[in-house]
């Protein structure tokens, strides 16, 4: 989906290459952009003409267990971190796919598979290596430019080139993933059982509902293969009987449909979601949250799922909230903590020619639902080429003229 031309792509191996192409795209009057780990479906890594700054060599990772904090470049993709951090038992909380990049990630927020649990990756920044606009680098933490660290902490990727972050870490242990397919005429019924737990929900526990395509060999009868079916994933940690006891419940709350059980590793976990979004698949989202899931909410993306024109692609509907509202307030850059869900469509297609009828399927799926529309959207599921939501209303007004 996105095909343009940079005048130059430099990849840089440390801080010193970094601080030189600033340099000359400074000097001979060139845009810049910077790629970690090329995973953004926007493409702002790449501009025509511009000047690319390719951290993807800066990917080293040193951990301090007894300190719990990882020192990771700014190449790294999620995979890099987690194999190293792992190792020791330790994780910083971060994305739900293994080849993002680490500093897109963080800059512009970073929900996962953990995020109710422990917040954000980027309430996680504890320090950072930046080199800014003017070349300077500089060492960024609570003592040391301390209203940059805020910024670095979900305000987006606008100012400057972070070639190391400081990272906090906590405990890794096994996790137990428990899934269920509905078919399109239980999905409302489920649906339903999903809203009604999500305002006490244990914060161990991460729920996330996806309507998708039926699989053509799928748990649903072939008569029923051109409807979508809705998949229910409650994730939690393999050690807390509580969580896992609600997460019980909530499946016996919903109607019957098959239903599995496993325990992975925390390494595992972070990898799961790779195989559904390959490289080099055409991708579009609209993302944004959502106040309320009323039940005709509910039926306007079941409805507007089954005109999926594509056989890939999901529209998910992802509780929020337990950390992600209590961490940072005051100390991070990052917005609309109190939003209760967040909805994200996701285009997916390999023919060009569905280019034109997969992103309006995405545009409409989430306009149907703009009437429950919680304020503000999340930076990192905003998609090109267009993106109505100016930044001021994407952070808020207070926030906004803060970074500005």
């Amino acid at each position: 989906m996105i095909d343009r031309t940079p005048a130059l792509i430099a990849r840089c191996r440390d801080t010193s290459d970094v601080k030189t192409v600033i340099g000359f795209a400074r000097e001979t009057g060139r845009a810049l952009t910077i790629r970690g780990g090329g995973h953004n479906v926007a493409g702002s890594a790449v501009a025509d003409g511009a000047v690319m700054i390719d951290l993807s060599l800066m990917r080293a990772v040193a951990v301090d267990p007894a300190a719990r904090l990882a020192q990771a470049g700014g190449g790294c993709l999620l995979r890099d971190l987690d194999r190293a951090t792992t190792r020791h038992g330790l994780a910083c909380p971060a994305g739900v796919f293994s080849l993002t990049g680490l500093g897109g990630l963080a800059l512009g927020g970073g929900y996962g598979w953990r995020c109710r649990k422990l917040g954000l990756t980027c309430d996680h920044i504890m320090a950072a290596e930046v080199v800014l606009a003017d070349g300077a680098v500089v060492e960024v933490s609570e003592s040391e430019h301390p209203g940059l660290l805020w910024a670095l902490r979900g305000g987006g990727g606008n100012f400057g080139v972070v070639t190391r972050f400081t990272l906090r870490l906590h405990r890794a242990g096994p996790m137990l993933i428990r899934s269920a397919t509905y078919p399109a005429e239980h999905a409302i019924g489920a649906m339903r059982a999903y809203r009604a737990f999500a305002p006490d929900l244990s914060d161990d526990l991460h729920l996330l509902a996806g309507l998708r395509p039926a699989a053509p060999a799928g748990p649903v009868p072939p008569s029923q293969r051109d409807q979508p079916v809705l998949g229910v994933s409650i994730i939690c940690s393999a050690a807390d009987p509580a969580s896992i006891g609600q997460g019980r419940a909530l499946l016996q709350a919903m109607p019957a449909g098959p239903a599995a059980a496993r325990t992975v590793s925390y390494l595992d976990l972070q990898s799961m979601g790779d195989s559904g979004s390959p490289a080099g698949r055409r991708y579009y989202t609209k993302s944004g949250y959502l106040a309320e899931l009323g039940d005709e909410a509910i039926e306007r993306l079941i409805a507007r799922a089954s005109r999926n024109p594509s056989p890939t692609g999901s529209i998910d509907v992802e509780c929020l909230r337990g950390a992600v509202r209590r961490s940072g307030t005051s100390e991070s850059a990052f917005p609309h903590r109190d939003a209760p869900f967040m909805l994200t469509v996701s285009g997916s297609w390999d023919d060009p020619g569905l280019d034109h009828d997969g992103m309006a399927w995405a545009r409409a799926a989430s306009d149907s639902v703009r009437a429950w529309q919680h304020p503000g959207a999340y930076s990192n599921y905003i998609s090109q080429p267009e993106s109505a939501l100016e930044s001021s209303a994407m952070f808020g007004s207070a926030i906004y003229s803060r970074l500005a």
